[in-house]
């Protein structure tokens, strides 16, 4: 365990926290502007408030899981990590210390992964505050 938070806190101390146009240009160049017909401001909305567009974002859930990333990825359903109990189903087959990057691709990918098999409404953070909302403001001049 305490390897464990000791490797958090080295990524942490790495970690990027993109500017919301940054993140934006960076979504749509990896193809997510459309993907599964969400929107690109639906997805930076999802970041802002999954993990405040912060790559080493970590949240730890009353289940035993961990949520990894700037998309905040599950451990118990789609990356490994060695502490989630229980059965894990691993989908995006990633190791979860991979979606804390800067390197966003492999958590672009997994997402995609997720929006394929869940939709969007996977993630409670859209659901509560970018469902039914006008998220065009999310990516209001960024000169896309």
């Amino acid at each position: 365990m305490k390897v464990f938070v000791f490797l958090l806190v080295i990524l942490a101390a790495h970690a990027k926290v993109f500017e919301r146009c940054e993140l934006a240009r960076a979504l749509k160049a990896s193809g997510m502007s459309g993907y599964e017909g969400i929107s690109l401001g639906d997805w930076v909305c999802l970041t802002r408030w999954e993990s405040s567009y912060n790559t080493a974002a970590t949240n730890h859930n009353t289940d035993g899981s961990t949520d990894y990333g700037i998309f905040q990825i599950n451990s118990r359903y789609w990356c490994h990590d060695e502490h989630t109990p229980g059965r894990t189903s691993n989908g995006c087959e990633i190791n979860c210390s991979q979606l804390l990057s800067n390197d966003i691709s492999l958590s672009v990918n997994c997402a995609k992964i997720i929006a394929r098999k869940q939709g969007i409404s996977a993630w409670y953070g859209w659901r509560y505050h970018c469902q039914n909302q006008d998220v065009s403001q999310y990516i209001a001049g960024c000169g896309l």
